[in-house]
């Protein structure tokens, strides 16, 4: 007998997202198969987070192998993946020491008190933090305050205090709400669930110089955009612009549940009782890590990014001037991109692309987002290409 596995979640499950109709059983590459052996192209990768593509062997390996040998012990004691990981994280970027958490909201949590922590100590007692609208730094109530989306945010009043939210790319807004209580301005380097928003040049610029100059710590949030997504191993490298922290997760463990949030030694404030994780830097989910990493850094794969997506936004574009009474804009970075419409019609495409097997997000209601593995070929965006042309004719025609 056949299970009816949407059945089965609508009785057990809380109804907390709206799913679409796909059944996921297995997965390989930039591939996916349902319960029915249909196959789907999948431009979704867990949410940016399967970077090297589903089921890759190398991860796959370091998974069973540490499975096999340690999969969690208490941080009171030292334990190699964790700080393999560490080192492989310090060792390819402009930051001196790391924390393991278990998600991006964990990691952007951690970066707030040390930034608190800072202030406390560096800034009179200062504890304010701002951010900007249409962000998401994750789901806790804390984070709820720090992402600059009030209609999310109006739920849950009374909202953590300490959070100053500002209109995005724009300098001056920044400037204005700095007070001698701020103690840290944090941003993601590009928006992805706000749209895929890409500041303009000199906006990062602007925001470190006026963080040194004020002794404010600039937080950047690459839960999304680190792990080679936008063609750099991390995003602030394709701006060219350090930050005093930065967070990760989604990508960097392929799979694996992992957070991360890394300092420079200037900032390095937290001490033995500040902070701590009973699973975070868990060996298992380090080693996943670890292996991703290592494997992304040897073989390029943030340089696969940056050139089949320079091809794949070619190729959005060359859509967009052939269908511009349907498509407004094209925009994003690496493999991180969007595709805004005329109208809202975003629910019906990704509707009638999975019919034609390609899975993508609506990440607004006028705009989708492709966050493929990062190791797709040209092929596969050819391929993608031919599938979201149909399913764009099928909606409008619904």
């Amino acid at each position: 007998m056949t299970t009816d596995w949407k059945a089965k979640e609508a009785k057990y499950y809380m109804h907390v997202v709206n799913r679409q109709p796909v059944v996921i059983d297995r997965g390989e590459g930039a591939r996916v198969w349902d319960v029915d052996g249909k196959e789907y192209l999948d431009f979704t990768a867990g949410w940016a987070v399967v970077n090297l593509g589903h089921a890759h062997p190398a991860v796959t390996k370091a998974i069973q192998d540490q499975a096999a040998k340690l999969m969690q012990t208490s941080n009171q004691f030292y334990t190699t993946p964790q700080l393999e990981l560490a080192e492989a994280l310090v060792e390819n970027s402009a930051l001196d020491k790391v924390f393991f958490s278990n998600s991006g909201a964990e990691a952007n949590e951690g970066a707030v008190k040390l930034a608190r922590k800072y202030g406390r100590m560096n800034k009179n007692g200062g504890q304010e933090i701002i951010t900007v609208l249409n962000s998401f730094h994750g789901r806790t109530l804390a984070m709820a305050a720090a992402t600059g989306q009030p209609h999310y945010q109006e739920i849950w009043k009374p909202l953590t205090p300490g959070f100053t939210n500002v209109p995005y790319d724009d300098l001056d807004a920044m400037k204005a709400a700095t007070t001698d209580q701020t103690c840290a301005i944090m941003v993601e380097v590009l928006q992805g669930e706000g749209g895929v928003n890409v500041p303009t040049e000199g906006y990062l610029k602007g925001l470190r110089e006026w963080c040194d100059a004020n002794n404010i710590l600039l937080i950047f949030d690459e839960v999304q955009t680190g792990a080679g997504r936008l063609g750099t191993l991390f995003g602030y490298q394709a701006f060219d612009v350090e930050p005093d922290v930065m967070t990760l997760a989604k990508g960097l463990g392929n799979g694996v549940p992992i957070g991360a949030f890394l300092c420079k030694d200037s900032c390095d404030v937290l001490e033995p009782g500040d902070h701590g994780s009973t699973f975070g830097g868990n060996a298992l989910a380090t080693a996943a890590a670890n292996a991703t990493v290592r494997f992304m850094v040897d073989n390029d794969v943030p340089g696969n990014a940056k050139k089949v997506g320079a091809y794949f936004k070619g190729k959005l574009e060359e859509y967009k001037a052939a269908n511009s009474e349907v498509v407004v804009d094209v925009r994003g970075m690496g493999l991180l991109l969007a595709l805004q419409f005329s109208d809202t019609i975003s629910a019906k495409v990704v509707a009638a692309c999975n019919e034609e097997g390609l899975l993508l997000n609506p990440v607004r209601p006028d705009a989708i987002r492709f966050m493929p593995p990062l190791t797709i070929t040209e092929s596969d965006v050819d391929e993608a290409m031919e599938k979201l042309g149909r399913g764009i004719a099928k909606a409008l025609a619904s």
